[in-house]
């Protein structure tokens, strides 16, 4: 009989689909897929938002919420993937915070929850059903936690304290 251990089976279901939504959304900025603006729509929004230089912060969007999604999903480099999306995640929640809270009045909640639970999945790790598992966690050290989640917050703080002052606190989906 196989024993399947419920915690990272948990594991799994939270990390692939966390991944999976993150690497959509990813998608929309990067390439353009469900309906997303790709790099050119991306950079306006960005621009629209006071983000400078914008194509870098489109960029940098993009690949946190994709290459952050998908390793996610996969259970690879958990530690760097979980830090790079809730970076990505804080730089959305800035746009959204002047909105109040609730999303339904385009308010930081669901990048709020992205960004938390990406974080909980890289500080947790990924379970026994991970690429990270399977390769002996060479890109999940104990240290990498540590500098990758100091990494990404210096990253976020830095973006976002660059977003000029003045432009419009209207929150939108960069991308779209």
């Amino acid at each position: 009989m196989v024993c399947v251990n419920r915690r990272d089976l948990g594991l799994l279901a939270l990390r692939v689909g966390t991944g999976a939504v993150l690497a959509a959304h990813g998608s929309q900025k990067l390439a353009g897929w469900f309906g997303g603006g790709g790099i050119q729509g991306t950079t306006a929004a960005m621009e629209a938002m006071g983000f400078h230089p914008p194509k870098h912060s489109a960029v940098a969007a993009g690949l946190g919420e994709a290459g952050g999604g998908v390793l996610l999903a996969l259970g690879l480099a958990t530690p760097a993937a979980g830090a790079a999306a809730a970076g990505a995640m804080a730089g959305a929640v800035a746009v959204h915070a002047p909105a109040g809270f609730f999303a339904q009045g385009g308010g930081y909640e669901y990048p709020a929850f992205l960004g938390f639970t990406a974080a909980a999945i890289g500080l947790a790790g990924p379970g026994r059903y991970s690429v990270d598992h399977v390769t002996c966690h060479v890109f999940d050290r104990p240290w990498m936690v540590a500098l990758a989640f100091a990494g990404s917050a210096a990253a976020a703080v830095a973006v976002v304290g660059k977003r000029a002052k003045g432009q419009s606190d209207e929150p939108q989906e960069a991308g779209r």
